[in-house]
């Protein structure tokens, strides 16, 4: 039994799938997603530390297998912007969900924040997936691409399998810190649209009466 009755609802979602393939539904969802496919590479790496938490999988080995997916598959991203460019992205990117609109708000937020962005692109979602393409168009020196991809892809993948193998671990304390997490985001995102829609038009208004 995986105890995944009480396991948030993503997780066992994707239960049949880490069942199965077990280590290479990480590697494999990893690999693709770092070279822009839309799959759920992040969410799966959770969920197989999750099932390491509760004893199903070693976490080293998720952990592992995670790091080099996710380093390889920017890589081939990387190749690809790099030798192909970007109308060869925008050619075959259809293939992998990948359009020109998302293309473009990567490639803006890449140049915004220049080569740095490379070790803390992970966390970003958009440019998670198209880190190593948008590095290659841009013709960033390819030893300072891995330097920072190599720290990203490490602390990145330390930091969700750290947090999956609390949360199948200590199940009741990770399904409540779930919630807050969930409660958090509506909150913010709440408040953001609040002060947007309602509030920051009322100020306008008031500053150009006054």
């Amino acid at each position: 039994m995986h105890q995944l009755h009480n396991a948030p609802s993503y997780i066992q979602a994707l239960a049949p799938i880490i069942d199965h393939y077990g280590y290479f539904a990480v590697a494999g969802l990893l690999f693709l997603e770092d070279f822009g496919a839309l799959v759920p590479g992040e969410t799966v790496l959770i969920a197989a530390a999750f099932y390491a938490g509760l004893g199903q999988l070693n976490i080293l080995l998720v952990a592992l297998f995670g790091f080099i997916a996710a380093v390889a598959g920017d890589n081939v991203g990387f190749a690809i912007g790099n030798y192909g460019g970007r109308p060869l992205v925008e050619r075959f990117g259809k293939y992998v969900l990948l359009n020109k609109e998302r293309l473009d708000k990567a490639e803006h937020y890449f140049n915004s924040h220049g080569g740095k962005i490379v070790a803390i692109a992970r966390f970003i979602d958009g440019l998670r997936q198209l880190n190593g393409i948008i590095a290659g168009i841009s013709e960033m020196r390819w030893v300072k691409f891995i330097t920072f991809n190599l720290i990203g892809a490490a602390v990145w993948i330390a930091f969700w399998s750290l947090i999956g193998y609390y949360g199948g671990s200590h199940l009741n304390t990770f399904i409540h810190f779930d919630l807050y997490i969930t409660v958090a985001f509506v909150l913010i995102v709440g408040g953001r649209l609040a002060y947007k829609h309602l509030i920051k038009p009322r100020l306008k208004n008031k500053n150009s009466s006054s």
